[in-house]
């Protein structure tokens, strides 16, 4: 039986999962947007929102926290910095998978993990339109 015993396996051991799982997180982190299978990023997504809970209360434990977590001080002192600050007003739901395509070697289902604000961002930038207007070329004469 396997009473509460929740989680996706991934055909690793116990501590290698673990290792997998903080890569994946402080490398979201650091880049925004990276791409991995579909069970690996529904499984980091936890964890991603556990980390962007802890910048946002911004203390000296919950640094800590994410410290005992998160690989890399600097990605840490991003994700207090920035990255809290941008999901102040959000209450959760902090990152969203795109699928994009499936992996040539197995067919494995590939997707996009990225942090919401990331593509507002873009968003809102492909949307302003130009200020300058385009000139046309003077027409050669024969």
């Amino acid at each position: 039986m396997r009473h509460r015993k929740k989680g996706r396996q991934l055909g690793r051991q116990t501590k290698h999962r673990w290792a997998l799982f903080r890569s994946l997180v402080t490398s979201l982190l650091e880049h925004e947007r990276i791409e991995t299978t579909e069970a690996k990023a529904k499984e980091i997504r936890g964890f991603t929102d556990r980390m962007i809970t802890l910048g946002k209360e911004g203390t000296l434990p919950a640094r800590r926290r994410a410290l005992a977590f998160i690989r890399s001080k600097d990605v840490v002192s991003k994700l207090f910095s920035d990255v809290a600050g941008r999901f102040k007003d959000r209450q959760g739901g902090y990152t969203r998978m795109v699928k994009t395509r499936r992996r040539i070697g197995d067919g494995a289902e590939m997707v996009a993990i990225e942090l919401v604000t990331m593509v507002e961002k873009a968003s809102k930038a492909a949307t302003v339109p130009a200020t300058t207007t385009p000139v046309a070329a003077p027409e050669a004469s024969a």
